[in-house]
């Protein structure tokens, strides 16, 4: 009986999540850690699913940026308390992430959205923000060494300064041991073959696929 109740805490957890109610997925969280669920089997049973579900409405056409960006303020409330505990427990993220909008370009909801989605799928996130130089997205990566750099752009005019990222990772003689993920709306996968990018994403949930298959492979 109990151990059917604990199941049930969980998936209200991922079903707040995906009907995006951010107060009840925290609520949900609260009460999982009281009964006595780790942080590690909230993650894995909960909020993933959750967010997995959310990228793939996303991706379907069923769900807008609007609905995934309340999914992610959901899964934040519920990371924001299981986090300490991760971390205390020693609990290996499945990889790192560096991030950031290209210089001259200071759009950030995609950029944001993808850091959400990532950090759902249990990647540790190093956020640049916007208007990141070419040398301080190297300058980033030799120092955290992340497995993957996302870089964004929404402009056709500061798309072009992505190449340079590459060029940058290249002089600090880096490039090998960092895949490179661009995307935002004028970048394609063309664009990302031309500039020697590792990957191209059209979206947010598409970028986690890329990303695991990343760190698997």
């Amino acid at each position: 009986m109990w151990g059917r109740s604990k199941m049930g805490t969980l998936e209200r957890i991922t079903n707040a999540i995906i009907e995006t109610m951010p107060a009840q997925a925290k609520a949900a969280t609260e009460e999982a850690l009281a009964e006595g669920h780790s942080a590690k089997e909230i993650l894995d049973s909960a909020l993933i699913p959750g967010m997995d579900e959310v990228g793939r409405l996303f991706r379907e056409g069923e769900y807008f940026v609007p609905e995934v960006l309340v999914a992610a303020k959901a899964m934040n409330q519920c990371m924001d308390l299981i986090e300490p505990l991760l971390v205390s427990g020693g609990v290996k993220k499945i990889g790192k992430v560096i991030a950031g909008t290209i210089e001259g370009d200071l759009h950030d909801i995609g950029k944001n959205l993808v850091c959400m989605m990532l950090k759902g799928a249990g990647f540790e996130i190093i956020d640049l923000g916007v208007d990141v130089k070419p040398e301080e997205f190297a300058e980033a990566a030799k120092g955290a060494r992340p497995d993957i750099l996302v870089v964004s752009a929404l402009l056709t005019t500061t798309m072009l300064n992505m190449p340079r990222v590459i060029e940058e990772l290249k002089k600090a003689g880096i490039r090998e041991e960092v895949k490179v993920l661009i995307g935002g709306a004028p970048v394609s996968q063309t664009y990302a073959e031309e500039i020697g990018a590792d990957g191209y994403s059209p979206d947010s949930a598409g970028a986690v696929e890329l990303a695991r298959m990343f760190v698997s492979g």
